[in-house]
């Protein structure tokens, strides 16, 4: 059975599952469009070229016509899980005869957290989905039947980005919408924070947020004009402290559910934007209240396409399983040469490229498909070596994002525990983690945490040379590792965009595929 599925809507999708297999999965973003950008005539070509023969179902993830989630529904809408949150009818696509189906974009988050985790057949467990507008609690029984548990916070994750919001001079109390990246700005700022709980004047703003029962919009920070935290800029402590206090109450609300209602011991999914919170991410892993914890790498609306593809598998074969690699996106495009007057190629040595980013250089490194998800992960990433603060701030030049943004560091899994404390496994960068060596301070957030990302020789062989090669140097296989991309816009996939990138940004070289490239 062979299934196409589509995400519209902000971070709009196209995957496919042939036969319990994920083929591919799109994102309208990748390949250097702007962020969260919606479905494409170009997106749906290049899924269709990847088809290995027509689709037998078309699934069509629920959403909304308007703009906020209580707008009215496209086919199966925003929210539910029960039964009328699915449906099935006979259609036809390009003539073809296919089953077309929907479910709800809650299932979507649920269902994708489910089909590719490690969940046996027949075992029970428990979901959590966290997003913008949904923060509930879920069990899954053993034939995959979705039952809701509690909503415990209404829009937990506009909740959390408003208060960048309103701190932030530049977000003006007249904007409706939410800015999609702030959460994650705030997570880094968060870090910040001083050891100690908040005044009562941080607490008022962080209580009165959290009271808040309609739909987040910028025009509430009218209503705290008056507040010690209204635009008083994103380097205020007073701020500061109040993003971590806002984290601690958010993730309080859901542990204290947790603790009490969930006792059964089942592994725990978690899905939604909010599951990319590294902090709340190690939380969970350390609870102790679960058997196991798992978040898939495109927890947010980038996975909701296959999400709904595996909840159609479920409802036509009986099982929500698949098999996946996070490369499922589309190979590189080798669209034109590098000059070689003005460039020298030669093949790919890692212990060449070891060398060279020791000796400070700081590269591109594209080779195979790109990430499914926000996280660079070893195919479209900027590479360099970790000794140096000064890499840290060069990084963030070329990338042209603040200062207090952290690096994240990529290190071979069985190395981890030399220097992290609780990073491995960790594949999909999705936790904090502790960093015990003084030696590593360009992926060493304000904190003393990192956001590391562990890798296997199965998983992707060529960064793990490249590890091996830079531990024989230096003792250490690890890396900065951040995201191969334009500032607000996907990865880029393409050696023209490559090269154009490198030579504005200031890259000193590049590995493309088998071929380690460096200016003349």
């Amino acid at each position: 059975m062979l299934i196409l599925s589509f995400k519209e809507g902000h971070d709009g999708t196209i995957a496919a599952i042939d036969n319990g297999a994920l083929l591919f999965s799109l994102e309208a973003e990748k390949d250097s469009r702007l962020r969260y950008s919606s479905l494409t005539a170009e997106v749906f070509a290049l899924a269709a070229s990847k088809l290995p023969r027509e689709p037998d179902v078309i699934a069509l993830g629920g959403w909304i016509k308007g703009y906020q989630a209580m707008d009215p529904s496209s086919r199966t809408g925003y929210y539910g899980v029960g039964p009328a949150s699915v449906s099935d009818e006979a259609g036809r696509f390009f003539g073809k005869p296919v089953r077309v189906f929907s479910s709800t974009h809650e299932r979507s988050h649920i269902m994708a957290a489910y089909g590719m985790s490690s969940v046996e057949a027949g075992q029970p467990c428990y979901c959590l989905v966290w997003e913008g507008n949904i923060g509930s609690f879920y069990r899954i029984d053993e034939e995959g039947r979705v039952s809701h548990l509690r909503e415990v916070l209404t829009y937990p994750g506009n909740k959390y980005g408003f208060l960048f919001a309103l701190a932030d001079p530049k977000f003006p109390a007249s904007q409706e919408f939410m800015r999609l990246e702030d959460a994650g700005k705030q997570m880094a700022l968060a870090g910040f924070a001083d050891d100690r709980q908040n005044d009562p004047g941080e607490q008022a703003v962080v209580d009165f947020i959290l009271a808040q029962t309609e739909v987040i919009t910028g025009r509430l920070k009218a209503a705290l004009r008056e507040s010690p935290l209204h635009d008083v800029g994103l380097h205020s402590p007073v701020y500061r402290n109040a993003a971590a206090g806002l984290s601690d109450a958010i993730f309080e609300r859901f542990y204290d559910y947790a603790r009490e209602n969930l006792t059964e011991g089942l592994p725990l999914l978690v899905s939604g934007g909010c599951a990319l919170n590294c902090e709340w991410n190690r939380r969970w892993r350390e609870s102790g209240l679960f058997a196991d914890v798992f978040v898939p790498p495109c927890p947010n609306d980038s996975g909701s396409a296959l999400g709904t593809a595996i909840d159609a598998q479920h409802f036509y074969a009986g099982s929500a399983s698949i098999t996946w690699s996070v490369y499922g996106g589309s190979e590189f495009v080798d669209d034109i040469p590098f000059d070689s007057s003005r460039y020298l190629t030669k093949p790919f040595d890692p212990a060449e490229v070891a060398r060279f980013l020791l000796d400070g250089g700081i590269i591109g490194w594209a080779r195979g498909r790109w990430e499914i998800g926000p996280r660079a992960l070893g195919n479209r990433s900027i590479l360099a070596a970790p000794f140096s603060n000064e890499t840290t701030r060069r990084l963030n030049a070329i990338k042209q994002r603040e200062d207090y943004r952290p690096i994240a560091p990529i290190v071979l899994e069985e190395d981890a525990g030399m220097w992290f404390s609780g990073a491995s496994p960790d594949p999909y960068m999705l936790y904090f983690s502790t960093v015990k060596s003084d030696a590593l301070p360009a992926v060493t957030h304000v904190d003393g945490t990192a956001r590391v990302q562990t890798v296997t020789f199965e998983d992707n062989p060529a960064i793990c040379s490249l590890l091996v090669a830079f531990r024989e140097l230096t003792g250490y296989s690890v890396l900065c590792n951040t995201s191969l991309n334009f500032s607000g816009k996907g990865f880029i996939n393409r050696t023209s965009d490559l090269i154009a990138y490198g030579e504005a940004r200031g890259l000193d070289g590049y590995v493309v595929g088998d071929s380690f490239v460096t200016p003349r």
